[in-house]
């Protein structure tokens, strides 16, 4: 058996959207001050760690959290579009609250996890689970015995822990999906294992060192 590659799974810091509740899927929106901190923050935490490779979603948000701790460890950022966020179809741009007033019927395939729905013109999430699972194990297959960062999106993540619980996509979520925690991952060719999951203690100081406009994620 070949060697484990160990994984870093981070989701991108906040943005003016995610406080807004409003669908970015594969819209390019942009880091706000808060998650510009928070990946200041998460790069801080990773310097010393043995990263010998950093890998993320092409979209801004995850390409300049990234970027933070490519210059903090001195590793090169490769941008991988199979890390991107679900595309949303019609949903992007929208709140939850848009979602549920103008698409009800939708909106409840949406909530209830329905693998086979998609927004119109967006991906399902059997769709989102094999692009993200295959462009994973890709990545991480090249890397045995080693420890390597994928900076992506909410949606990603989630779809990183099922794979390495072997929770089904239907099942409800009971995990934090938080912008720029430090989630642990194991890969070997039989899959993922999870070793650790919202690590968020270089998040956790005093207020006074926040930025004024910081809010919850």
């Amino acid at each position: 058996m070949s060697e484990a590659a160990r994984v870093l799974a981070i989701r991108h810091g906040e943005t003016t959207w995610n406080v807004d509740t409003r669908i970015q899927g594969q819209l390019d929106i942009a880091l706000n001050d808060t998650g510009r901190w928070q990946a200041g923050r998460l790069a801080q935490a990773l310097v010393g760690e043995p990263i010998t490779a950093i890998y993320a979603s092409d979209l801004g948000r995850a390409f300049e959290t990234a970027q933070h701790v490519g210059r903090a460890t001195g590793v090169l950022v490769t941008p991988e579009p199979g890390l991107r966020e679900r595309h949303f179809g019609e949903f992007q741009g929208k709140t939850f609250a848009d979602i549920e007033t103008a698409l009800p019927e939708q909106a409840m395939l949406w909530r209830t996890r329905d693998p086979d729905f998609a927004p119109s013109g967006g991906e399902s999430l059997k769709q989102l689970r094999e692009r993200v699972v295959s462009t994973a194990q890709l990545l991480a297959a090249q890397h045995p015995g080693e420890l390597i960062v994928m900076v992506g999106h909410g949606g990603v993540l989630d779809v990183l822990y099922r794979a390495a619980t072997r929770l089904e996509l239907q099942a409800p979520r009971t995990w934090a999906l938080g912008n720029a925690a430090i989630n642990r991952l194991l890969w070997t060719p039989d899959g993922f294992t999870l070793v650790g999951w919202a690590d968020t203690q270089h998040l956790d100081v005093d207020v006074d060192a926040k930025p004024l406009d910081e809010t919850s994620t």
